[in-house]
């Protein structure tokens, strides 16, 4: 076979994966910190560095989180016109409630909660099947981050929920933030980053990230109308959503760079991801 031949002939990634996709892969973090991190490690395996980047992101950022929680619950959201303009903003939703749209708001409470995690789930299962081990503990380890900060968080800087009737027995100091918010934020917006990588029609990315935002946004009011969070509450949620992606994403990263590494340094070793 001529040089020209074999330059044509298409690789195994590409007989796998058409020119209309994109090698599937986690989401890149921008930045050569992972890389970095990774090498200061030295030469571990992929899930040790994934595991390693995982804690120390979540440290961090849980410090972050219970830092900005307490400025919130001890600062801002006790002031007249914080306090008044969040709980009015309940009361107003309770006001419009109708046998209806209370069952439209547990419908919210579902997406935001039993749906998501199987959904991760799922997701996680179907790339363990695939063996790409790095996608599989992506989808698996974004509930569980979020959950982590989401709890934490909440533990330490206990806020009363809103002073209305409340649909739901659930402890009383634990309005801050809004866990339901937080992990439609970190769940569905981290699967939809997966996927948009894999999608090249803008139309069709814009339609999923609209998608995300409007799930979040519905899971958020209906917490609200049923009088478990404060406008602030489901904020702070979607900034614990966000930093929950951002951890996993690292710690994919730096696995990712890990892997590089040992297959350069080992070129016959097969890849794990």
């Amino acid at each position: 076979m001529t040089a020209v031949a074999e330059a044509r002939k298409p690789s195994p990634d590409r007989a796998r994966y058409p020119a209309t996709s994109v090698t599937p892969g986690p989401p890149r973090w921008p930045g050569a910190l992972p890389t970095r991190f990774a090498a200061a490690l030295g030469v571990r395996h992929p899930a040790v560095v994934f595991a390693a980047a995982l804690i120390a992101g979540w440290v961090l950022v849980a410090a972050l989180s219970i830092g900005l929680g307490l400025l919130v619950t001890d600062a801002i959201a006790p002031s007249d016109g914080v306090a008044s303009a969040d709980q009015s903003f309940v009361e107003s939703l309770v006001d419009e409630r109708t046998p209806f749209l209370t069952g439209v708001s547990a419908v919210g409470s579902t997406v935001g909660s039993y749906v998501l995690v199987g959904l991760a789930v799922l997701t996680a299962l179907f790339f363990a099947y695939r063996r790409q081990w790095i996608l599989a503990a992506y989808a698996a380890f974004l509930p569980m981050v979020e959950s982590g900060l989401y709890r934490i968080t909440s533990a330490a800087a206990p806020r009363e929920r809103p002073d209305v009737p409340r649909l739901e027995d659930l402890p009383v100091d634990a309005s801050y933030p809004s866990g339901h918010t937080a992990a439609s934020i970190a769940v569905y917006g981290g699967l939809a980053l997966l996927l948009t990588t894999r999608i090249e029609s803008r139309a069709r990315r814009v339609l999923v990230w609209v998608t995300v935002i409007l799930i979040a946004v519905f899971v958020a009011m209906s917490r609200m109308y049923r009088g478990m969070h404060h406008p602030i509450d489901a904020a702070a949620g979607v900034l614990i959503g966000l930093a929950a992606i951002a951890i996993v994403v690292f710690a994919c990263a730096a696995a990712t760079a890990a892997m590089a590494t040992r297959r350069a340094r080992s070129p016959s070793r097969e890849g794990a991801g």
